[in-house]
């Protein structure tokens, strides 16, 4: 069927019946409380706590989208996956701060150091940020590996797109729903192992039909290889005005992903996700202690690096496949009649690698590695949605609910969750590529989280009303630039008066823009805090570095030795290499 031989659905076959085995014994362990099904009774060793980190993180979005980028942008958005020292930062940073206050959620850190109503409002937010990106991002990708890999595919006027998307929420959700994070921990462990050698295997057939890696820097050409983009690219002019060229405008804020906002703006969203995320931190939480969090967040960092070689470099590798007519269907699918890529199908990047470079047998391993990483991303985010909906709404709303009761309003908050996914879709259908789509979203709403995270952590001068200021006016600015880029994203040919507010507010590149937010949050934050009373320091006693206990530091400082900083260090020196060779 399709690009799949028998051997190929043998393999399949046989990882579905792993991933199940593992999801039914893991099932069967005790999940009748809320911190056996949300934190995986906060048992989770460094291991299981950075192999889950990496699975949940390397999912869908970087399968389809981190290659489709690749192909058309090069190693730009490595900047991205180079922000593995952010990992670092929640490990040394903000971890200890989290695992003293025993909170289930991110949204209940922020209650215990500023007000519920923080809470309430930084949850709503996660859960429109998990619709608008995570989910429907991964049911999407979904549907484009089946299609590319199965296109012939139909089923009740559903097509193999449809299919696919259904068939991957169906099996991932049957095992969340029912096992917990402890499900989605283990079963991440296993497909960390699959996806990495998928990957690995990906990479090297992929170098191997190109000719080698000098072969591939002919072909590709230097730009492809540069992390360092011109703020303004040659051809184009540094005002508003347009610029004609290849059927399409181009403006001076919305260049390819130019180094000044990779260097200032993409770090605010990295640690935004890093540290203060749910879907993320949530893995950390399940550790028994500071020592197993912080070593699990240092493992997860090294293997974060990973996705430069094993995605980014092989979207390069089907450009230069398809520029250089070596592999005709390559060419067909991804270049249009001018030699130049099509943003559009470079999604399709790594299905259609797997489907015509791989010999049989190898082909089943790596899309049992695609459909790992799918799963994987779902069920991080399924699990974080309902720990945020059940632990920080539906609690609060039902204080006297029981602990099983509870434990089936996640499960119930987890179905919901999908079908809103489902309805999302065709948004991300018209944007110009599964990355780009996810990191403009997350630009929008990152900023005013971090901002009250990271300084509500350093200054304990900073109180509930400047907090909830940052976060409500940093929000308004975000979901407001959402509103404007939304109907133009529809794909329908919508556009705004040249000119107008609205049309500078949507051309002004997507980085700066969260630059401008983070900005304007901080001298909120700080000037409402200072402007009204300070909080009650012995409130916050161990939330914030000021207010410190002898024997928070004492604790703190037993759960690291020289192992941990020698790792550390390690992997900020490997990251400043790969930034000086990819310059």
């Amino acid at each position: 069927m399709g690009t799949l031989a028998v051997i190929d659905w043998v393999v399949i076959g046989l990882y579905f019946l792993l991933i199940a085995g593992l999801a039914w014994w893991v099932i069967k362990q005790k999940t009748d409380t809320t911190t056996d099904y949300f934190l995986a009774g906060r048992h989770l060793g460094w291991i299981i706590v950075g192999t889950s980190i990496f699975a949940s993180n390397i999912g869908s979005e970087h399968l389809v989208g981190l290659t489709g980028t690749g192909a058309t942008d090069g190693v730009a958005m490595a900047h991205y996956e180079l922000h593995a020292w952010c990992l670092l930062i929640l490990g040394w940073v903000m971890l200890p701060f989290y695992i003293r206050s025993r909170v289930f959620t991110m949204p209940e850190f922020l209650e215990k150091r500023f007000s519920p109503l923080a809470r309430t409002l930084l949850s709503g937010v996660s859960l429109l940020a998990y619709v608008l990106t995570k989910i429907a991002v991964g049911i999407f990708a979904g549907g484009i590996v089946f299609s590319v890999l199965i296109p012939e595919l139909s089923f009740m006027g559903m097509n193999s797109f449809w299919i696919g998307s259904i068939l991957v929420i169906l099996f991932t959700g049957l095992y969340t729903v029912l096992g917990g994070l402890r499900a989605v921990a283990y079963t991440e462990a296993v497909q960390t192992l699959v996806l990495i050698f998928g990957s690995v295997m990906v990479l090297y057939y992929g170098l191997d039909a190109i000719g080698g890696w000098n072969r591939l820097y002919e072909v590709a050409g230097p730009e492809m290889f540069d992390l360092w983009k011109p703020i303004v690219p040659d051809g184009y002019s540094a005002t508003w005005a347009p610029i004609m060229g290849d059927g399409e405008m181009a403006w001076y804020f919305n260049s390819n992903y130019p180094w000044l906002g990779m260097l200032f703006a993409a770090p605010i969203v990295g640690l935004w996700y890093w540290t203060t995320d749910q879907y993320i931190v949530q893995r950390a939480l399940g550790a028994p202690n500071e020592k197993e969090g912080r070593r699990g967040t240092i493992a997860a960092a090294f293997l974060k690096l990973l996705p430069v070689f094993l995605f980014i470099i092989p979207g390069i590798i089907a450009f230069a496949l398809a520029k250089s007519g070596e592999v005709q269907i390559l060419q067909e699918q991804l270049m249009n009649q001018q030699g130049e890529i099509i943003n559009e199908n470079a999604q399709a990047s790594f299905p259609l690698l797997v489907a015509h470079i791989l010999p049989i047998g190898i082909r089943g391993i790596v899309v049992a590695g695609l459909l790992a990483a799918l799963m994987s991303s779902l069920a991080g985010v399924f699990n974080a949605s309902s720990t945020l909906f059940t632990m920080d709404f539906y609690s609060k709303f039902k204080p006297d609910a029981s602990e099983q009761h509870l434990v089936w309003m996640g499960r119930l908050a987890t179905v919901v969750m999908v079908i809103i996914g489902l309805l999302w879709i065709p948004v991300i259908q018209g944007s110009r590529g599964l990355y780009d789509y996810l990191q403009g979203v997350q630009a929008y709403l990152a900023p005013p989280i971090f901002v009250v995270f990271f300084f509500g952590i350093f200054f304990k001068r900073l109180n509930k009303q400047g907090a909830l200021s940052a976060l409500i006016i940093g929000l308004f600015l975000g979901v407001f630039r959402l509103a404007i880029d939304t109907p133009v994203m529809l794909g329908d040919g919508f556009t705004y008066a040249e000119g107008s507010f609205f049309w500078i507010v949507n051309n002004i590149f997507f980085q700066y823009y969260s630059l401008l937010i983070f900005l304007v949050c901080i001298a909120v934050m700080f000037g409402v805090s200072y402007m009204t009373d300070p909080p009650k320091y012995e409130k916050i006693s161990g939330l914030t570095y000021g207010t410190l206990t002898d024997e928070d530091k004492r604790m703190s400082r037993e759960s690291w030795n020289w192992v941990d900083v020698s790792l550390s260090v390690l992997l900020v020196a490997v990251i400043g290499f790969i930034y000086i060779y990819f310059s």
